[in-house]
């Protein structure tokens, strides 16, 4: 999910794009390349006397890989990257890591991450794919029209965008002469959903993948629906008994105050709005979205959650005034940084939230629900499939496919199903990030492994190594590490045996 709630999930990106962190991605199947690919052979010869090794490419994508009238042979232009620097080449069959691009544009994940910390070890060639519809990965020749309504979007899927990597990284091989080559999928977060279904679904051209925060679970009924507010609950609440109490008791009183008549110009100026509050499901949201966001990337080098329950807890030494608290830890959040609050600073309208928009609306249905437990800090407020179904059908046209995720990858009984035919899949995750609560966080078979760690948060094992990490990611990152060289090193020996 990038990947939040309906309302605040969307989440994993904006936040993300911030925090210099994104890492969510998507994957693909193909049938023929560009005259554009075939430039890559070219820039390989010339890279080592090149200062930059990332080189851009376009491929002319399919529109619809799944029928056959004439509209779906139309092609657009479909970004991805390759990193040469450390490939050893196709002589020697070195690997090819891809990173699955997610719901967002491609320039975000071409930053340092867990690829560039192995791949100088495994001499593996680096590949970045666009998702479909973000970046410039645009069909129909412009966002507009691309997004025009429910006919230009139709081809906008999570299937489709799987397709599209596939003919990538068959055509990237083959104009590398690189067949032999093996292939392993990254993802994170709606990226890492994606790992998985590529893996699954096209075992043909990924030999293993690697799935940090990915959510599978949470669709369908087979997650509680409450799941991801109980982890930010825990979360907040193992900071701070009087922080979690605080912020569990601020809700009630700004609908109390609310109801006044001079109520939202009183809370407008004691949250130093930027703009005045018409009503008080704005300051809720925004104190929602806050929290989530906090628990969701809460690394250990600057935990947002302890920054917000430190602040707290300190204004409530010298007072007892509710939103006086939950205030302090608002501005703790923004490290002074700003004169004012903006109410609007999570209500996005980016490429990824209206990607994603539509995504949720057709295909991607999470339901996800907050204060169903009495021991929540957040208020009630169960998922409304109803509403949600009038929703998509007022914005696009459309009813959500609620069930069709759990049809096309499956989910129900993972367990039972997938050690059955599934193999060479982590499943990572970081048990203080809300979206685990949707992942797989026991392993299914001896080749579908379950990584994580108590500490850790969305995503953040797919980051760059530092000398701050604690030990436990060290430690993570180090495990998922010899996982995948032990996929390889079967594979080679199947190879030499021609197995």
């Amino acid at each position: 999910m990038a990947m939040k709630t309906p309302h605040t999930l969307l989440l994993c990106l904006s936040w993300l794009l911030i925090l210099v962190f994104i890492t969510c991605v998507s994957a693909t199947r193909g049938r023929r390349l560009g005259v554009v690919d075939r430039r890559i052979t070219r820039e390989k010869n010339k890279v080592d006397n090149d200062a930059a090794y990332f080189k851009t490419f376009f491929h002319a994508q399919t529109l619809d890989h799944f029928n056959y009238r004439p509209e779906s042979y139309t092609t657009f232009q479909h970004r991805y990257v390759i990193n040469f620097k450390h490939w050893g080449g196709a002589n020697s069959s070195a690997p090819i890591f891809v990173w699955l691009g997610e719901e967002s544009p491609l320039d975000g994940d071409i930053s340092p991450s867990l690829l560039d910390n192995i791949a100088p070890r495994f001499k593996a060639l680096v590949l970045y794919i666009e998702h479909r519809y973000y970046g410039k990965s645009i069909p129909f020749g412009s966002r507009k029209e691309a997004f025009q309504n429910a006919s230009t979007l139709g081809y906008f899927s999570s299937s489709q965008a799987l397709a599209d990597y596939a003919e990538v990284i068959i055509g990237v091989k083959k104009n590398l002469s690189a067949e032999a080559s093996p292939v392993i999928v990254f993802g994170g977060s709606y990226g890492g959903e994606l790992a998985t279904w590529f893996r699954l679904k096209y075992p043909h051209v990924a030999y293993g993948a690697l799935a940090s925060s990915a959510p599978i679970l949470y669709f369908d009924n087979i997650t509680p629906e409450d799941g991801y507010y109980s982890v930010v609950t825990k979360s907040f609440r193992e900071s701070s008994e009087n922080c979690y109490n605080t912020i569990r008791q601020v809700w009630s009183k700004i609908d109390k105050i609310a109801s006044n008549a001079e109520g939202l110009k009183f809370l407008s100026h004691k949250f130093k709005t930027c703009q005045p509050l018409n009503e008080s499901s704005q300051l809720k949201e925004y104190l929602d979205s806050l929290y989530t966001g906090a628990a969701q990337y809460n690394s250990p080098a600057e935990s947002p959650v302890s920054l917000i329950c430190r602040a707290i807890d300190e204004a409530s030494k010298g007072t007892t005034d509710i939103l006086s608290r939950v205030f302090a830890g608002v501005v703790a959040y923004h490290g002074n940084k700003s004169s004012c609050t903006s109410i609007n600073e999570f209500n996005t309208t980016d490429e990824s939230t209206q990607g994603w928009a539509w995504q949720t609306c057709s295909e991607m249905a999470m339901p996800i629900a907050r204060g169903t437990s009495k021991e929540s800090m957040f208020p009630a407020e169960t998922f409304n499939f109803t509403s949600f179904i009038e929703d998509c059908k007022n914005k696009y046209g459309v009813s959500p496919r609620i069930h069709w995720i759990t049809t096309e990858f499956g989910g129900h009984d993972i367990k039972r199903v997938l050690k059955r035919f599934g193999s060479n899949i982590i499943f990572s995750n970081g048990l203080s990030d809300p979206y685990s609560s949707g992942g797989v966080l026991k392993s299914l078979s001896p080749t579908l492994i379950a990584v994580h760690t108590k500490q850790g948060s969305h995503c953040l094992d797919l980051g760059p190594s530092s000398p701050k990490d604690p030990k436990w990611l060290v430690q993570q990152r180090a495990k998922e590490t010899k996982i995948i060289a032990g996929w390889l090193s079967k594979y080679y020996i199947e190879l030499a045996a021609k197995v």
